[in-house]
């Protein structure tokens, strides 16, 4: 049964450069599941390292999935100050990144 309301599905995806160390990668993670509780409009954060046997991830190690109330709450998320600090972050070990929305009827 859907109630007309459509959620964002913000998914992104990281490929992080050689240097970068393993505590690193857990420490960006732990600040980055934290968004969750800090802008209004994030219902949920959920994600991790990549364990597909596929083998299709293309050299990104890491996958996230942000659950968002709605457009306008993806629109205040992507300059809200949280986020851009955590993006300050980073960046300064990301090689590439990979992004993708859509919306869910809920």
């Amino acid at each position: 049964m859907t109630t007309g309301k459509s959620l964002i599905q913000h998914i992104v995806c990281f490929q992080f450069n050689e240097l970068v160390q393993p505590n690193e990668i857990d420490e960006l993670q732990k600040t980055f599941f934290a968004l969750q509780g800090k802008i209004p409009g994030v219902l949920l954060i959920q994600g991790g390292e990549n364990n597909s046997p596929e083998n299709l991830n293309k050299d990104f190690s890491h996958s996230f999935i942000i659950t968002f109330k709605n457009e306008q709450s993806r629109k205040e998320y992507l300059p809200h100050p949280e986020h851009q600090k955590f993006v300050s972050q980073l960046k300064p070990i990301l090689k590439d990144v990979f992004v993708m929305d859509f919306n869910v009827e809920s």
